[in-house]
């Protein structure tokens, strides 16, 4: 008889990349939320607004293949380590241009897409490395978990992000090097590995090793449908941050009003988290993946009706609550069945579809903002997001989706 698992919460390596990876997103949120405000506080341009967050998220379109085969090849825990060491370094560069008065937008442009480049290495890294620190039967609960600390820290870190510019430009962005010291600390604190053992000695063609995750994700007709429908989407809630910021700056809100709009929209998102093992538990794919479009394409007019900040962020809010059962649910079932010297580059070509579109995102959500207005914006996107919501229900390989309850997640190879 087998020794039965402990908790979660007694697995020391996961607690720590928990908690180093948290302290490291909070302190992301609190630069993301001081990005904009910094670039309309310069030039006064949503244009440029977006345009500063297209170029800082272009990366997850550019390098994600590169990234998974590196993660996939190199130790993982060490290329978190130098990815968080170099975002310090350069977010370092920011701070002293701010200090001395001379940072200016193209600046600000670099450093986001360095920032944004190392952030697809560490993001890929972390994803891959959880099946090697849990048990297998802990994988949903841990990626829940997961999703509970990436939505808590939003949930704290925008609305601090918006206290902290209110105090010092400059602010926002030595709390966020100070977070990556941290998960630095931890992640040199963690004994286990973050891969299986393998035999990297031979050299196999680097196009081939590239497209080797791709390949494999578009056989599976339920992962390539989902990660389409996720790249749809993803697009379309980031230009909704940008309306949700200009609407309320365009009615006077301050930097900590959009704060803590922007934590009522991580609330949901946190709350969602919560009840996302119980859901994966009884929710089969099919009604996750049709429910949460069908709820997303009823509350995004909801945009239109309101205007107060705090009711802008509670309809946001409302949309983040399902996004954690979603993620859940499906990251649960790709970790389960992708094999371990895959991950990094199914998770990058899954990443590089899904999460390529959210620059694009930012992108056209600026030039939107600037060509029609916030209004007509969201009218746009809620036909995008009709378009999505009726691809779920006609989809095949939607609605004959895999059961996750019945899943049998395989253990890591020793």
């Amino acid at each position: 008889m087998s020794a039965p698992v402990p908790p979660l919460y007694r697995n020391r390596d996961f607690v720590l990349l928990w908690a180093g990876s948290a302290v490291s997103i909070l302190g992301s949120n609190v630069s993301n939320v001081a990005y904009p405000l910094l670039v309309l506080a310069l030039t006064g341009s949503a244009t440029d607004a977006g345009l500063t967050g297209f170029v800082s998220l272009l990366p997850q379109l550019l390098f994600q293949l590169p990234a998974g085969a590196l993660v996939d090849r190199c130790d993982r825990k060490r290329m978190m380590i130098y990815c968080d060491l170099l975002c310090a370094l350069v977010l370092g560069t920011l701070v002293v241009a701010l200090l001395f008065g001379r940072l200016t937008l193209p600046h600000i442009l670099v450093v986001g897409f360095l920032e944004g480049t190392f952030a697809v290495c560490y993001r890929l890294a972390a994803a891959a490395a959880v099946p090697n620190v849990v048990d297998a039967s802990q994988l949903p609960l841990a990626l829940a978990r997961n999703e509970a600390r990436r939505r808590g820290a939003a949930m704290l870190g925008k609305p601090l992000g918006g206290i902290l510019f209110g105090f010092g430009r400059a602010v926002p962005f030595v709390f966020d090097i100070v977070s990556y010291a941290v998960s630095v600390l931890t992640l040199g604190l963690i004994r286990k590995d973050f891969q299986v053992q393998r035999d990297t000695a031979s050299k196999r063609p680097r196009a081939a090793e590239f497209t080797e995750g791709a390949v494999w994700l578009w056989r599976q007709p339920f992962l390539r449908a989902t990660t389409l429908l996720i790249a749809g989407s993803n697009l379309l809630f980031q230009a909704l941050f940008l309306v949700v910021i200009v609407i309320a700056d365009n009615h006077g809100a301050s930097p900590a009003t959009v704060g803590f709009m922007l934590g009522i929209i991580a609330v949901g998102g946190v709350l969602g988290s919560l009840v996302a093992p119980a859901a994966a538990r009884r929710l089969s794919l099919k009604t996750v993946v049709i429910g949460a479009n069908w709820v997303w394409l009823l509350l995004v007019p909801l945009l239109v009706v309101v205007d107060h900040p705090l009711l802008l962020g509670a309809v946001f809010g409302a949309m983040a609550f399902v996004g954690p059962l979603w993620n859940v649910g499906i990251s649960a079932y790709q970790l389960a069945i992708t094999p371990d010297h895959l991950q990094g580059r199914v998770l990058a070509a899954a990443g590089m579809i899904a999460f390529g579109a959210v620059p694009l995102g930012s992108l056209i959500g600026g030039y939107l903002l600037g060509w029609v207005g916030a209004t007509s914006t969201v009218w746009l996107l809620t036909l995008w997001m009709g378009a999505l919501a009726l691809t779920t229900v006609i989809s095949p390989a939607v609605r004959s989706a895999p059961d996750l309850a019945e899943l049998e997640a395989p253990a890591p190879a020793k």
